[in-house]
């Protein structure tokens, strides 16, 4: 969606330019740089001689429960092999919190897995996870199951890992990123926890499973990851730990080998958690910036003003919106979706909140939107949603409401009715551009016949332009 003039001209100047759209903190790799996943020296972290703590019969456990999973659960006790649900879910589960997706760990090798599924008919879908050491079945046509088999991290590049599969369930545990993620939660109900998740989540703390800045180099996404957990798990904004915060900062320079989607995708989830504002803050004390295309010194002040304005007001804006708060024009908004690669209609939501969060004195401040929607500048998808956001933006509670309840009037004028008036196609386009605005301008009262009138003095115009 293009919706300005200067935004046109940028796009144009793009396409016809040698030059790219500059982005800030991406850096290509053009070969692998693959590195031992353990410090030299490092220590073990910490861990429990049994890991064993409880054993759940919970209604957020028993409802995970339906028929396939006791089909899937029913198979692997069948051949031998050891099935656990990990991460996430148990987290979840401990919450109190019935989980939206469930990821299973096991004893068993993809060849093993595939063996067993194939003999027992069971169909298995999305293969390219194989390498990574996770099969995908599908039971009763009905749900899928993700099935990864232990391992170890042997080597990595920042983001990517070498791996060997392992029947150790705590050589697993340890090279998961936060303590709180590590747990393993068998379908009898027993909780496996080697390195006092639990502890930290009863805590609400957020812990990198032993050193941290091990974990961080493992994979650089793990610092905008620490950041949507603290969100998701923590109750008060800042109680970071400090020597975490060292390590992220030590090892910012690591996210310009994360690809911009998957920043984008934790940074939105990071918006639309719990305290967003003191975790971007927070994210941009610690030197992201530059790393995750914001400028060197985004606007802090006003990203807290409009996010306090947008509370006081009982609002809710997008994340892009918040954000673009931080830009102060449309290059920095390019130079940020160059490195994250916005989606279209983020992009240019941005470029129309830079371009049109100041305030113009009008005696009809909604002339200058309404005529946006009627003529705009190239496609029209999500307009009205630009305008509605501004207002939300600036605070403007009773522009919003008439312009949320208003319903673009159709134009009364036709091609089929100016044409015993205009020849030429382009002619009969700046005709129609012209009567609009006298049309918008009379607040739509000028019907078709008063349009009309209006055609022989336009045209006219039309051509004294031309001519000079």
């Amino acid at each position: 969606m293009i919706i300005t003039c200067s935004f046109v001209k940028y796009i144009k100047y793009l396409k016809h330019s040698s030059r790219r759209v500059p982005t800030r903190g991406a850096t290509s790799y053009s070969a692998e740089r693959w590195k031992a996943s353990k410090m030299e020296g490092e220590q073990a972290p910490a861990s429990r001689d049994d890991p064993v703590i409880m054993k759940l019969d919970t209604p957020e456990f028993r409802t995970i429960f339906t028929p396939e999973l006791k089909t899937l659960a029913g198979l692997f006790e069948k051949y031998n092999y050891e099935i656990r649900i990990a991460g996430g879910a148990v987290r979840d589960i401990l919450m109190g919190i019935r989980p939206k997706d469930l990821d299973f760990a096991t004893t068993a090798t993809p060849n093993e897995m595939k063996d067993m599924f194939t003999k027992e008919e069971i169909r298995m879908i999305n293969m390219k996870g194989e390498q990574h050491g996770t099969i995908t079945s599908r039971i009763n046509d009905a749900e899928n199951f993700e099935i990864t088999t232990l391992r170890i991290d042997v080597a990595t590049d920042g983001r990517h890992a070498k791996v060997e599969f392992t029947k150790d369930w705590k050589l697993d545990a340890n090279r998961r990123d936060l303590t709180i993620n590590s747990m393993f939660l068998g379908l009898d109900g027993t909780v496996y926890d080697y390195f006092f998740g639990y502890e930290d989540l009863k805590k609400r703390r957020i812990a990198f499973v032993g050193n941290a800045e091990t974990r961080i180099q493992e994979d650089y996404l793990r610092i905008l990851r620490y950041f949507r957990f603290y969100g998701r798990i923590a109750e008060n904004p800042d109680v970071h730990d400090a020597a975490t915060l060292q390590a992220i900062r030590r090892n910012v320079q690591g996210l310009d080998r994360v690809a911009g989607e998957r920043i984008w995708t934790e940074w939105h989830k990071i918006m639309a958690g719990r305290f967003p504002v003191e975790l971007t803050t927070k994210m941009i004390e610690c030197e992201l910036s530059r790393h995750i295309g914001l400028p060197e010194k985004p606007d802090v002040a006003a990203f807290l003003e409009v996010h306090k304005r947008a509370e006081e007001n009982g609002v809710r804006l997008r994340a892009i919106s918040l954000i673009s708060a931080l830009l102060k024009d449309q290059e920095e908004v390019m130079l940020l979706h160059g490195r994250l690669k916005l989606s279209a209609f983020d992009r240019d939501l941005a470029l129309f909140l830079v371009q049109h969060r100041v305030v113009t004195p009008s005696e009809k401040p909604l002339k200058i939107y309404q005529k946006l929607v009627i003529m705009p500048k190239g496609k029209n998808q999500g307009i009205k949603e630009f305008v509605c956001e501004l207002f939300r933006y600036r605070g403007d509670l009773e522009l919003l409401r008439v312009f949320a309840d208003w319903q673009p009037p159709r134009f009364p004028v036709g091609g089929d009715q100016l044409r015993q008036h205009v020849k030429g196609g382009k002619l009969m386009g700046l005709v129609i551009t012209r009567l609009k605005e006298r049309w918008i301008d009379s607040d739509f009262q000028l019907d078709r016949e008063e349009l009309l009138k209006l055609v022989p003095n336009i045209v006219e115009e039309i051509n004294d332009d031309i001519q000079k």
